[in-house]
């Protein structure tokens, strides 16, 4: 399989990360899906579906899928994965002290690939094998969540990114999805496709809160440079912690760091801007100017950071380009506003000018494809309603540098 690295946004895509969802999302109602950062409930076999189609996408243009349930299942084979993994799931604050025992011992007895389904899935009281004892079985209902579902597992962007030959695995920001963290830390730590490797970890997992960072929020944009957005879920505290461990192992020369409104609809970077090709980028234009970019490179003793006035302007310079194309969202501002919603920034390069992208934003693609970028679109009915697209749900393992 060669070396992890990720040395652009663009190159040649060669091997991502998919997961495909399952368990997890029926567990969504109208009454819990706003506590686990979703806006609506999603038919289930529809949204497979459309993953799978997207999987299908990426193989037919040569690039090797692997996905999360797999490689999760096949490391919970393990015992001392295992081990590492449930002594920080199953924890006496978790579940009560006359609970915890006894879901341990249930967890231990299944095979990894069923363990791995209800450790992403959730448990609710009728999966149980048994009559849950203490006051927390007592206080159950049939929709309580004995351990919370993760329906966010399947946006694999965020918790762990691949950049410059070395993997960040990143703390989140919100309870919702802190332990999604834990699962690509026992895959990259044991599952023998990475274990027989030796890459370095930038940013160590964990709760590290308020020092958050997000895959969204990160643009490998090369030449040594990262472009990483401030806003709902990564914060100055983890951008300085991330780019402070890349510049001491000298595996970066720059940060290019942009303030975001901290508000859902924006709620990473690439949500408003992403990469279709060396000198390209598609922009939500409510956003444009109030994008700030802050430079940031390795100083002595503090880290130097110079404020400069027009993001595009920055990356031409860094990206040593004459200017940066840029694709505006939609048509008007009505259209521009319901497709930057509808993840039309969101987009996935397989190479250079080659993108892919959810069918429903036909401005935003058509404006693409009227200046030679090839866009190849998915469905995304119910995949959309996550707020997540085509960028979100991969995590790419290896893609050339340009």
């Amino acid at each position: 399989m060669g070396d992890f690295a990720v040395g652009s946004e663009v190159g040649r895509l060669r091997s991502v990360l998919l997961h495909e969802p399952d368990l997890e999302l029926t567990r969504l109602t109208p009454s819990n899906v706003h506590e686990l950062l979703f806006d609506e409930i999603m038919w289930v076999e529809r949204a497979q579906l459309e993953h799978r189609a997207f999987a299908q996408v990426l193989r037919d243009r040569g690039v090797e899928v692997l996905l999360l349930g797999d490689l999760l299942g096949e490391t919970l084979g393990d015992e001392t994965a295992r081990k590492e993994l449930l002594d920080r799931v199953v924890t006496v604050d978790a579940f009560g002290q006359s609970l915890a025992p006894d879901v341990r011992e249930w967890f231990d007895a299944l095979p990894g690939r069923e363990l791995a389904r209800y450790l992403t899935g959730g448990v609710i009281p009728e999966d149980l094998p048994f009559s849950p004892k203490g006051l927390v079985g007592a206080s159950f209902h049939p929709t309580t969540f004995v351990l919370p579902p993760l329906p966010n597992q399947m946006f694999v962007r965020d918790t762990s990114a691949w950049m410059y030959g070395g993997v960040s695995i990143n703390p989140m920001a919100f309870p919702a999805r802190r332990r999604e963290t834990l699962h690509l830390d026992a895959v990259y730590r044991h599952h023998p496709l990475f274990s027989s490797g030796s890459f370095p970890i930038w940013y160590d997992g964990g709760d590290r809160y308020p020092a958050v960072i997000e895959g969204g929020d990160l643009l490998v944009v090369g030449n040594r440079t990262l472009l990483v957005g401030m806003g709902e879920r990564t914060s100055p505290q983890g951008v300085e912690a991330l780019t402070r461990s890349m510049f001491d192992a000298g595996a970066l020369d720059a940060v290019i760091a942009v303030e975001l409104p901290k508000m859902r609809a924006y709620m990473h970077l690439d949500t408003v801007l992403t990469q279709v090709d060396r000198d390209a980028f598609v922009v939500f234009n409510g956003l444009r100017d109030r994008m700030r970019p802050f430079v940031v490179t390795p100083g002595s003793g503090h880290l130097h950071v110079e404020a400069e006035d027009d993001l595009f302007t920055t990356l031409a310079r860094v990206l040593d380009v004459p200017r940066i194309r840029t694709f505006e969202t939609g048509g008007n501002e009505l259209i521009a506003a319901r497709e930057q919603w509808d993840d039309g920034n969101n987009l996935l390069a397989v190479e250079p000018g080659v993108v892919i992208a959810y069918e429903r934003t036909v401005d935003t693609n058509q404006r693409l494809r009227d200046d030679g970028v090839e866009v190849l679109t998915i469905p995304g009915f119910e995949l959309g309603r996550g707020r997540g697209g085509p960028r979100c749900m991969t995590c790419p393992l290896r893609r050339d540098a340009l």
